[in-house]
């Protein structure tokens, strides 16, 4: 008996080392795959740890990027992240997590512009006419001003009122230098000031779910926003 006791003692023991053997070496041969919380490079990966070449944020493990924060519900990967203050064309002081719980369709422009701009105001607006009554409440149209030196709250505002863009549903951000350059590096936007009063820029319309990731662009001027619509419609209750 006791070397039947003796025999099982040390078969328990071998198979429990083995098992601890395997699950390490099964963690160590697991590659950890990183990338931009924001996707700034799209499907891009990392095999280290570092920061985006774009938007300068700490890359993230893949496998978490889609986790919630158990407080706020809010992903790696979401724009409610950002810390920046914006203010609105009403004066209001936000955060762009102040936006949450909201489909967003958000394009950056500039006021003054007289060429690609009217073009994507002009987008914006047929998006907008292609929702259903019932769908409006639950959407934000944001536009983004890349000229925050110029483009006033009041002066936001006075533009908003000009282009029947004053509803609810409406909203006009100026933010500070760095924080319209972070957020455009967010949405791979690109612009220039080529004069005091004109810049050249990107012409994307972005599309972010109520939780702040975002799920579709559209590039161009008065191209066919009919996926557009459709992302827009399909995230929207």
């Amino acid at each position: 008996m006791k070397y039947l006791k003796y025999i099982s003692l040390v078969l328990i023991t071998t198979l429990a080392f083995q098992s601890c053997k395997s699950d390490k070496k099964s963690k160590d041969d697991m590659t950890e795959i990183y990338q931009c919380p924001m996707q700034c490079e799209g499907d891009k990966t990392y095999n280290e740890k570092g920061s985006c070449p774009i938007c300068k944020m700490d890359l993230a493990l893949v496998e978490n990027n889609s986790e919630l924060v158990e407080d706020g519900g809010i992903s790696e990967e979401s724009i409610f992240n950002l810390t920046s203050i914006w203010h609105t064309e009403e004066g209001k002081a936000i955060q762009l997590k102040d936006l949450k719980g909201k489909t967003l369709v958000m394009v950056m422009i500039y006021t003054s512009c007289k060429a690609a701009c009217p073009r994507l105001v002009a987008d914006m607006r047929h998006i907008e006419s292609q929702i259903p009554d019932e769908k409006i409440k639950n959407i934000q149209f944001v536009m983004v001003s890349i000229d925050p030196e110029t483009d006033t709250p009041e002066k936001l505002k006075a533009f908003a009122i000009e282009n029947l863009m004053d509803d609810a549903h409406w909203t006009f951000l100026q933010g500070s230098e760095s924080g319209v350059r972070e957020f455009a590096n967010v949405l791979s936007v690109k612009y220039k000031e080529i004069s005091p009063i004109d810049f050249s820029h990107s012409n994307i319309i972005s599309v972010f779910n109520p939780q702040g990731e975002l799920k579709h662009q559209q590039e161009g001027l008065g191209v066919d926003n009919k996926e557009t619509i459709e992302t827009i419609l399909k995230m929207t209750p």
